[in-house]
């Protein structure tokens, strides 16, 4: 590249860096511009349109959880058209259709159908971990009671940042999950406890309630942790 090529390239540079500094100290610090969003995929078949279409999985990649299709969907048509099913290829599995009462799955002609997000519709993939990769670029295939298929590659992402709302509403706890086993085995174990106190008079009696008592207390310690 010669010099004056090289300068040239310098000095647009240098112009596009102050025009997008500028640009950020005029929309502020919190201005909702500065959020980064992905570019998520879109397509449109006859009167559907679909947009924003993302496969959501659990933010713990050790997590055999479920995953979440998120998108909208518009019917720019004058016919009610019904979401049927979703497939996401590699999968194997059709996701798990659930409507609320603000969302139904039968879109009105100029209405709109949200899946993902509080209070709206959902669309829940059972565990498939090794099918759904967080990175990939998915074939997700959405069918409709008039409009049949309408497919498209969507991003699988895990459910951070911006996409902590839309995904699986139930993340599993660990810490939660062993709260809850060790207060089962106490209050389990705690039982035999108390009625050996009862007993204390009867010394041998207390020996064998004591005894008796550990077998009952591990095995449902076993089952509450197993569950």
């Amino acid at each position: 590249m010669s010099s004056s090529l090289r300068r040239g390239a310098l000095a647009a540079s240098a112009i596009a860096f102050s025009a997008a500094a500028l640009s950020a100290c005029g929309a502020g610090n919190n201005s909702q511009t500065l959020e980064i969003k992905p570019d998520n995929a879109a397509t449109s078949v006859g009167d559907i349109k679909v947009q924003n279409a993302t496969v959501i999985t659990q933010p713990d990649l050790t997590s055999t959880g479920p995953a979440v299709v998120s998108a909208t969907i518009f019917n720019t048509g004058t016919e009610p058209e019904t979401l049927q099913s979703i497939i996401v290829a590699g999968t194997g599995k059709t996701a798990e259709l659930h409507a609320t009462k603000t969302q139904p799955l039968t879109i009105p002609g100029g209405g709109r159908l949200i899946l993902g997000g509080k209070d709206n519709a959902s669309a829940v993939l059972g565990s498939s971990r090794e099918a759904v990769q967080d990175g990939n670029a998915q074939k997700v295939t959405f069918t409709f009671s008039r409009a049949g298929d309408v497919s498209l590659r969507a991003f699988v992402v895990p459910a951070e940042s911006y996409f902590t709302g839309w995904g699986p509403s139930a993340v599993p706890s660990a810490t939660a999950s062993a709260s809850a086993s060790s207060s089962a085995s106490a209050s389990v174990s705690g039982a035999p406890a108390a009625g050996s106190t009862a007993s204390g008079s009867a010394k041998a009696g207390k020996k064998n309630k004591g005894s008796a008592s550990a077998t009952p207390s591990d095995s449902a310690s076993q089952s509450t942790n197993a569950g």
